[in-house]
């Protein structure tokens, strides 16, 4: 599999795909969850993204995802080949309650997060830790510290954020650059070809959608990485049983798919291949990270990394508005 750096040019080098873990160990059984990350492997991907609180949502305690990955390194003895993405800030304090009740980036939250994390996980460190979402509550300089230790401890390698707002980016990262620390590289938030209607927030509590601002930031900056979630819309872009969410429901939405199946047809694709080349291929490339439940669908991913689109074609995708 090609591989792209983060962090900047000199950065870690990672798979151009991301196996995120957030069902394996709940959704999807253990079996499978292994089926699919050797598949990954196999196929030469090696960066894996997990959090500490997957998914708690649904009455599961939140550990079972890096649980179940520690159990996978352990059983197929490659850590040394693996890039891991782990996070903190989202896990309830209190099982059963919801992010009203989170974690939070305290300095001291931050620390036993990374604790829970590598004692799941089963290893010394993490090569990419990210703080979750937003916590406003707490100064920039209170986290950013806590995780300037935990790199000069070496329990963390990069550090990334996701779920917050580019203004809040900024202010880290000259923090950080104010105090001598590392600086956040990695933003990972949701991200694909479709895009909302302007101004209208995701659903989902402390989600954040990837902006221009973001964008031109991270073009600005050099040194920042973007990474997707949600990239591939959980299937709506191919299932009829998955439609699209309504905060997609407007012109610009039908004028982008009549032109991504356009493409797709021409090139003999899938349309999800298709988003994936897309986000790839940019002046800014948008590392996807995969959610996906079967082999089956990871090997539609897997091929996407060797279509290239022409200039053409991504013009009249990036027109259709």
């Amino acid at each position: 599999m090609k591989e792209l750096r983060i962090g900047g040019g000199h950065g870690l080098a990672v798979s151009a795909l991301s196996l995120g873990t957030l069902p394996f160990g709940s959704y999807v059984d253990e079996r499978t969850s292994f089926a699919i990350l050797d598949r990954f492997v196999e196929a030469g991907g090696t960066f894996l993204d997990t959090a500490n609180n997957y998914v708690f949502w649904d009455g599961f305690t939140g550990d079972e995802s890096e649980e179940l990955l520690g159990r996978w390194m352990a059983a197929r003895g490659n850590r040394d080949r693996i890039v891991l993405a782990t996070k903190a800030g989202a896990r309830p304090r209190t099982p059963g309650t919801g992010l009203e009740n989170m974690e939070g980036l305290s300095a001291t939250a931050v620390k036993a997060a990374a604790e829970g994390s590598l004692r799941r996980l089963g290893v010394d460190h993490i090569d990419l830790y990210y703080s979750h979402v937003e916590d406003r509550a707490v100064p920039v300089e209170e986290t950013l510290g806590a995780f300037a230790e935990l790199v000069a401890a070496g329990s963390v390698g990069l550090l990334g954020c996701s779920n917050h707002a580019t203004w809040l980016l900024e202010r880290a990262r000259a923090a950080s650059r104010a105090n001598g620390w590392p600086l956040y590289t990695c933003v990972q938030e949701r991200y694909s070809y479709l895009r909302p209607r302007p101004g209208v927030r995701l659903p989902e509590s402390g989600h954040v959608h990837m902006t221009d601002e973001l964008f031109d930031y991270a073009r600005a900056e050099g040194d920042v990485s973007l990474l997707a979630y949600s990239a591939l819309l959980m299937g709506s872009y191919t299932r009829p049983d998955k439609p699209l969410p309504e905060l997609y429901d407007h012109l610009g939405t039908t004028r982008r798919l009549a032109a991504l199946r356009e493409v797709a047809d021409e090139i003999g694709a899938t349309a999800n291949q298709v988003v994936l080349a897309w986000l790839l291929g940019g002046e800014q490339p948008v590392l996807p990270v995969l959610g996906v439940s079967t082999v089956a669908q990871l090997e539609e991913s897997l091929a996407a990394v060797d279509i290239q689109l022409d200039a053409e074609q991504r013009a009249r995708l990036d027109g259709a508005v």
